[in-house]
């Protein structure tokens, strides 16, 4: 089934935690050590990545070895949101997504850029209720389909 693609993200680095991305700078001028953990920093960011679909909500990690952890909207249950004073002045934040199935976090990342608008998006497709079905006028559409049929 072909599921749009409404939303990646990879953590940032500098936005989420700028103190330290200055130190490793200055080591870089003072030692060259800081070129090595900006590197290793930079590609645990890459290797990172967040995908909202229509259905779905996943989380992969690694480059050789994967790991992929998969939440569908309609076993969302929590959509937790955490920013500090310095996170919020720079728009980024952890953002948590427990499922039903799940008694605690089933997909968390630190670092988001704007965790609010996730959070907004993620909602608004729980609430549209995109994977399900629904009858309108004795036909079977889509919710996506209702709502452009009474929305406009």
């Amino acid at each position: 089934m072909n599921e749009k693609v409404l939303h990646i993200a990879h953590p940032v680095m500098f936005r989420n935690r700028p103190v330290l991305y200055l130190f490793f700078v200055a080591l870089i001028a003072l030692y060259g050590l800081g070129l090595l953990l900006l590197l290793i920093w930079w590609i645990n960011c890459y290797r990172t990545t967040l995908i909202v679909t229509e259905q779905r909500t996943t989380l992969r990690t690694g480059i050789l070895a994967k790991a992929t952890n998969d939440v569908m909207h309609n076993d969302v249950r929590n959509v937790q949101v955490k920013q500090g004073i310095l996170q919020r002045l720079l728009g980024v934040g952890w953002i948590g997504v427990s499922s039903a199935g799940q008694s605690g976090v089933e997909l968390q990342m630190f670092g988001l850029r704007d965790p609010q608008g996730f959070m907004k998006l993620l909602d608004q497709y729980r609430e549209l209720g995109m994977w399900r079905t629904t009858t309108n006028e004795n036909k079977s559409v889509t919710n996506r389909e209702y709502v452009k049929q009474t929305c406009g």
